[in-house]
């Protein structure tokens, strides 16, 4: 799962799934100009595309698609103990439905504030996974809005489907777009660019291709860095509705840990959960007139419990909605746009929804009403696969990974797409692997910290040592909330 920020700045199965096509063709990287306006001072750049094979499934079509790249080359190249320079570092965007390349210039100007903040000790690669971003196809669905809570609305919902079969009709076949045919990709760049072993950087959905490539394509990989990471083996319908209301309840606990908090917000967990009722049964009307319904809350709720700053207002926002000013919930709803929606929901479709169903969606959060919050936009997304007919993607896909690449997983205490238990049961199969959770941190928490990114980057520089964990804070650290906003 991913947000709008992370998809800018976190760096990015079934055996026969991956069978070559009957006429494979060669990989083909075309450098391109990279935009005038990028900043050429920081780092040397290049700029391209990497053609490949739509088809990865055996199928024999012929039909080629193109990939968006940019290689970032390192400042002060690193050399281990031996004199040998590190691997290229690949970093994965998040989603499914995320971007990399639109954002490098962004990331490049960053480099002038902040010329430690990344490609220091390894050159790095961003690109824009099949089928989104800057590659070509790149299947948008314009005026359809799209959160990790699903479609806000039946309209939405049907927007995507009516999407999704405007790309069909073009020929685009969406079987071809999930995280094993993306790793195949990562091969033929590999390929391409004339490399031999390469690290892997994700955050949030990136971790899933990453351990689709250390899967399908472990001999090009030393070693990975996930940050915030979904593993296969998350259910990405079932179980959210509880991971949300357990973000609020962690969120609220830490509140009234605190005399002052706890003062302001008395029993507001409760108080929620009755406001929660009250949405679940039908729109609400603001003081101003204006109605939103549970799905606008849903929207609310999860965007909310991901973000630093949502996190540390949430009681006063919390507020504010049981007492009829939805200006937070309006906010959200302002912009709910943020993915390559026809690619999101190719990846959902294939390699997701199909080991899941609407009734355990629902099961899972009966009893609970903030939980409840999430169901109706969530099941959504099975009407949405049924309409579309992707072919379900091979178990292999939905499996748990095993295997020895030296992996560091770095997950936020609060976070509710996920949560640590998910990077904690994903990590026992890692048996090189390193788990740091971090203390009052959401999602996306590598790059928000210089303490977690000197930690990452230290780790890709001996995958083998134990990595520093003395700057992290304590895990009694109060959380320090905004009561600012409850002001207007």
């Amino acid at each position: 799962m991913i947000l709008r920020t992370l998809a800018l700045v976190a760096f990015a199965a079934g055996l026969t799934s991956l069978a070559p096509p009957a006429k494979a063709a060669a990989p083909v990287f075309t450098e391109k100009a990279c935009p005038a306006d990028w900043p050429t001072e920081v780092r040397q750049v290049r700029c391209g595309s990497l053609t490949v094979d739509e088809a990865r499934d055996g199928t024999g079509s012929d039909r080629r698609i193109d990939l968006a790249l940019v290689i970032i080359k390192a400042a002060a190249p690193y050399r281990d103990a031996s004199g040998q320079a590190l691997p290229t570092v690949v970093m994965f965007h998040g989603g499914p439905g995320g971007a990399m390349v639109g954002g490098a210039g962004r990331m490049l100007t960053a480099l002038r504030r902040n010329p430690e903040a990344f490609a220091v000790d390894q050159d790095v690669i961003l690109f824009d996974q099949r089928g989104g971003g800057a590659g070509a196809p790149s299947m948008d669905c314009p005026g359809v809005q799209l959160t990790d809570a699903g479609p806000p609305s039946d309209a939405d919902r049907d927007g995507l489907i009516a999407c999704l079969k405007g790309y069909q009709a073009q020929g685009i076949d969406l079987n071809q777009y999930n995280a094993a045919a993306t790793a195949a990709d990562v091969k033929d760049m590999v390929q391409a660019l004339g490399l031999s072993k390469i690290d892997l950087w994700g955050g949030s959905y990136g971790p899933r291709i990453e351990a689709a490539v250390i899967t399908h394509q472990p001999q090009i990989v030393r070693a990975a860095v996930m940050d915030s990471p979904w593993p296969p083996e998350g259910n990405w319908a079932v179980g959210t509705p509880e991971q949300v209301s357990t973000a609020v309840k962690i969120i609220l606990g830490k509140c009234q840990a605190q005399a002052d908090c706890a003062a302001r917000h008395p029993d507001l967990q409760a108080r929620f959960e009755a406001e929660a009722r009250k949405w679940l049964a039908g729109p609400v009307a603001g003081r101003d007139g204006k109605t939103f319904t549970v799905d606008d809350l849903s929207a609310f709720l999860m965007d909310t419990t991901y973000s630093a700053r949502g996190v540390r207002s949430l009681p006063a926002d919390l507020e504010k909605i049981i007492a009829g000013d939805l200006s937070p919930v309006a906010e959200i709803a302002e912009d709910r746009t943020y993915y390559f929606e026809g690619q999101h929901m190719a990846h959902l479709c294939k390699e997701e929804l199909p080991f899941e169903s609407k009734a355990r969606l629902a099961a899972g959060a009966a009893g609970d009403p903030v939980a409840e919050v999430l169901v109706p936009s969530l099941s959504r997304l099975f009407d949405v696969c049924a309409a579309v007919g992707e072919r379900p993607a091979l178990p292999i896909e939905n499996l748990p990974v095993k295997t020895d690449v030296p992996t560091l997983f770095v997950a936020a205490e609060i976070d509710p797409g996920c949560p640590p238990p998910l990077t904690e049961a994903a990590a026992n199969g890692y048996s090189n692997s390193q788990v740091v959770i971090v203390t009052n941190a959401t999602h996306g928490v590598i790059n928000a910290s210089p303490c977690t990114r000197k930690m990452a980057r230290d780790f890709l520089r001996d995958p083998s040592a134990p990595v520093d964990r003395s700057c992290l804070p304590p895990a009694d650290t109060p959380l320090n909330f905004i009561e600012a906003a409850t002001a207007g």
